[in-house]
């Protein structure tokens, strides 16, 4: 079994039983001593750091915007996302945002030290007048901004 490895997996210490893969994304986000010297480690193992597909990209946009995390998804948890949906692989992260568009794409997750998160859709309302909207941003009515809430 395939694993794809986020950055929270650089900071811990759980094993990893398997070949291993990430991304140059995660790897510009290991700034900590330890991060890099477990990242170093994995690699002389046989970690390997893979861009992922333009077209998997793309699914991982149309199924953030389905599930409402667009907003809060880093270029590197989409990156990670599209990894483990090109190879197929077990995504390690403990991001619940990236665990909730993983399951809404059917790529399996593992969590590192988080309770595992289960799917969430969300709803849009207004700080102002309470109105409910399909995305956030602007009120259309009073001006305020709209919430992401759990429905």
């Amino acid at each position: 079994m395939m694993f794809v490895l986020d950055a929270s997996v650089f900071f811990s210490d759980i094993p990893i039983d398997g070949p291993a893969c990430t991304t140059p994304s995660v790897v510009g986000e290991l700034a900590d001593l330890h991060a890099r010297c477990r990242f170093e480690v994995l690699a002389a193992t046989g970690l390997s750091v893979r861009e992922p597909r333009e077209e998997d990209l793309a699914r991982v946009e149309a199924a953030a915007v389905r599930t409402g995390d667009a907003g809060v998804l880093s270029a590197t948890d989409r990156d990670i996302l599209a990894l483990a949906l090109e190879l197929p692989a077990v995504l390690v992260t403990d991001d619940f945002a990236v665990q909730n568009v993983a399951h809404h794409l059917g790529v399996e997750t593992r969590s590192i030290r988080q309770r595992p998160a289960r799917t969430i859709r969300w709803r849009y309302r207004c700080s102002g007048c309470g109105r409910y909207w399909r995305e956030p941003g602007e009120c259309r009515v009073c001006g305020a901004p709209i919430r992401r809430k759990l429905k």
